[in-house]
């Protein structure tokens, strides 16, 4: 395996502007939110004057009881241990409990945050640093958890959905026999099935399963795992989600953050609602309030406010964040410095930035997490032997394509240069015609409107005629884009992790340990 690029942000067309500004430091009062050593050293203060030795104890019981089935390293038993400690901190990623991980980009977040806790270790040597990954457990969108996909298949399971997802119970384990299939030839075939049918025994929970796969694969990395379905943590936000029942707190005091990202940025990534609590039964359903009364969306349990005021004092278990609120519960509850995660997740925790203040909860330094490529050598071939660079894949390719398609073709060069001929003309033409008179200019520029769109529609045709006239090199374009983009997706959003695992083993962990970038944000392509 060798790494052959690194490409930046800023030179993906597709990433989002907002995220590209925010790692350019253009948004306003959000410079100390990214990744500097100086940003960091202000954090580990503003959390160590703020998270109390209580908080911490809470944490340290809590995650021993919930981590006590699984079989700890040195290492992990260490980082728990530490975080009794006020000198340590964390640094979190989160995801959801996708059967069998979900997209591999799960574990390029997890090392990412892995190895910034090694990073922050060598320049803050007095302090020490754990990795956390939070387990979205009370998301309750199973359909966008229960598969996964290979090279060659579509994996899924079939559950009774509609509550918290890290309580549903395994009881559809026939794709593991599939999967055996599949991958019981390969290298790392045998690891990879043992680890599916420990996780996904009869029984398990998807949160006991998610535990056991990220513990086979990172506990010798020291990485914790925390469920945030749990009464202990939740009570010590219960003042935050009482006002956010009466006073809708969360959507007064992100208002000002979410208008002025929606004037530069258009719709923001996820809209406030004056109450962003779920009520967790045997489903998780929205609270909503008409003036009168609080309501459970879809269920029949209505509650006066001194009813649901003092349901969320006896049983906070009950009450679940939704995406917006889990950041403020996540940050309330860690000694944590900082949060990895996709572009989508940093776009919405930049809305949050004022609430956090009105809690007076240090806001987090949010890194958007690395990406990354594999691509096979015969591949890179391919794409050497056309003359593309790796980089116009993320790009738009329509136009690589095209222009490829057309490079050195007469017939266009004779069309631009008439075209380049034809504006040079009109704009002699309109300034005399504008002078002779008003509708005579709008006359003359309409036609030069009308006989440029000519000669688009020429070019456009010469396209069509040039794809089927080198039919053979247009389906050979399309074949590699689809080739680096699976689907017409990045790679690490269609793939499992299994099928990088497979030939490689723990040394693809390695591997991607090792390129993984720390203080920029960036696509590393690496050739296997």
């Amino acid at each position: 395996m060798k790494t052959i690029n690194k490409l930046s942000f800023h030179s993906i067309e597709s990433i989002p502007p907002l995220i590209k500004d925010f790692l350019n430091h253009t948004i306003e009062g959000f410079k100390e939110s990214t990744f500097s050593l100086d940003n960091f050293e202000k954090q580990i203060q503003a959390k160590q004057n703020s998270f109390t030795e209580e908080q911490r104890n809470i944490l340290f019981h809590v995650l021993q009881s919930q981590l006590s089935k699984l079989i700890l390293s040195p290492k992990q038993q260490k980082n728990l241990d530490d975080l009794k400690r006020s000198n340590t901190f964390t640094i979190t990623t989160g995801h959801q409990l996708n059967l069998f991980s979900g997209p591999v980009f799960f574990i390029y977040k997890i090392l990412q945050t892995i190895k910034t806790c090694s990073f922050l270790k060598e320049h803050f040597s007095d302090y020490d640093f754990v990795p956390v990954y939070w387990m979205a457990s009370e998301d309750h969108d199973f359909l966008e958890i229960n598969h996964f996909k290979t090279e060659n298949n579509y994996y899924e399971i079939n559950e009774k959905s509609g509550g918290a997802v890290g309580r549903i119970q395994v009881s559809d384990i026939s794709f593991i026999s599939e999967f055996e299939k599949e991958f019981k030839d390969t290298v790392f075939g045998t690891e990879l099935i043992l680890m599916l049918k420990e996780a996904y025994k009869t029984g398990n929970t998807l949160t006991e399963a998610i535990s056991i796969i990220v513990n086979r694969l990172f506990s010798d990395f020291g990485l914790l795992i925390l469920d945030g379905d749990s009464k202990e943590l939740k009570n010590q936000c219960v003042p935050i989600f009482k006002e956010e029942l009466i006073s809708s707190d969360l959507k007064r005091f992100s208002k000002s953050k979410v208008d002025s990202l929606t004037e530069k940025y258009g719709k923001v990534q996820v809209n406030p609602r004056d109450i962003n609590l779920f009520y967790l039964s045997d489903t998780r359903d929205r609270i909503d309030h008409d003036g009168q009364k609080y309501f459970v969306v879809d269920k029949n349990i209505e509650f006066a406010q001194e009813e649901i005021v003092m349901e969320l004092e006896k049983f906070p278990e009950n009450f679940s964040p939704n995406a917006l609120l889990r950041p403020v519960y996540q940050e309330k509850i860690l000694p944590n410095l900082a949060y990895i995660g996709g572009n989508a997740e940093i776009m919405y925790w930049l809305e949050l930035k004022d609430y956090f203040s009105k809690l007076d909860i240090p806001f987090p330094i949010l890194i958007p997490r690395n990406s990354m490529l594999f691509l096979k050598e015969k591949l890179l071939k391919k794409i050497q032997k056309l003359d593309i660079k790796i980089e116009d894949f993320f790009q738009n390719f329509t136009v690589i394509t095209n222009n490829k398609i057309l490079k050195n073709n007469d017939i266009l060069e004779l069309l631009e240069q008439r075209e380049n001929l034809l504006i040079d003309d009109f704009s002699t033409l309109k300034t005399v015609a504008e002078n002779t008179d008003h509708s005579f200019g709008n006359m003359v520029k309409a036609e030069e409107v009308r006989q440029l769109k000519s000669f688009k529609k020429m070019k456009k045709r010469l396209l069509h005629a040039e794809k089927i006239k080198q039919k053979e090199l247009w389906e050979r374009l399309e074949n590699l884009f689809l080739d680096v983009h699976p689907s017409g997706i990045w790679q690490e959003r269609i793939y499992n992790f299994s099928v990088f695992f497979a030939d490689y083993g723990y040394e693809w962990l390695e591997t991607c340990l090792e390129e993984m970038e720390i203080e920029q944000s960036k696509l590393i392509i690496v050739a296997i």
